[in-house]
């Protein structure tokens, strides 16, 4: 049953990889949601939000030749907060949180949503943000590791984690937590082999899922036993 849900949850991720992948490509050759006669300016509204104004005439250039990308207008919500950026219709949700935003909590790794160092939390749900485009997640309620604590009062398991010692190099902490609290949410934390099947897709190359199961586990007993501080 485990190795059938597992390779269910692989073919999954390889849909929805190849799917994002696709859509990149197209961002790059100029063709998504400028076609007007299939989508129309309603069209563009619904999927992209009313204030992202993608531009569909074709990319101005440079001195050198070099095509010059047309930058979006859009309003991200994060961590509680709007932002409006302008960014170029390619870029990831990654990359604008990084390079943007300066929240680098959030990790570059695989760049394809198979390590899950990027993993964020969007309208509650876990998500690879390196598979994300940005101009396609405006105005959704995003949160960041860097959302997570209240002032100096951290996460219940931001605390699991620091007091199980669930890491070493710490690169994929940020999106361990992330996942964790996903897990938890989703009612997925029973036992530490039912974490250990839903956090299958973060790795840790360091080898601390002993520990990373642990603070998980202590987490979700405090949430059920009703101290679960900023769950």
């Amino acid at each position: 049953m485990r190795f059938h849900f597992l390779r269910q949850m692989r073919q999954a991720a390889s849909q929805a990889k190849s799917w994002w992948l696709m859509a990149v490509i197209r961002w790059h050759k100029g063709e998504m949601m400028c076609d007007q006669s299939k989508t129309g300016s309603a069209g563009q509204n619904a999927v992209l939000g009313p204030s992202v104004q993608p531009s569909c005439l074709p990319p101005s250039k440079g001195r050198s030749g070099v095509a010059l990308v047309s930058l979006l207008e859009v309003v991200l919500r994060i961590n509680r907060g709007d932002h409006r950026l302008s960014i170029d219709p390619r870029a990831t949700l990654l990359d604008v949180l990084r390079e943007k935003l300066n929240l680098t909590g959030s990790k570059k790794g695989c760049g394809l949503g198979q390590c899950g160092a990027c993993t964020i939390l969007m309208d509650g749900n876990r998500f690879k943000s390196c598979l994300l485009l940005a101009a396609l997640v405006e105005r959704r309620d995003i949160i960041t590791i860097e959302g997570l604590a209240d002032g100096d009062r951290l996460h219940p398991l931001q605390s699991a984690f620091i007091e199980r010692d669930a890491f070493q190099c710490g690169y994929c902490t940020s999106g361990q937590i992330m996942s964790g609290i996903a897990c938890i949410a989703e009612g997925h934390a029973g036992s530490a082999e039912e974490i250990r099947v839903w956090m299958s897709g973060n790795l840790c190359r360091c080898g601390a899922y002993d520990n990373i199961v642990a603070a998980i586990q202590d987490a979700a007993g405090k949430k059920e036993a009703g101290d679960d501080g900023a769950f």
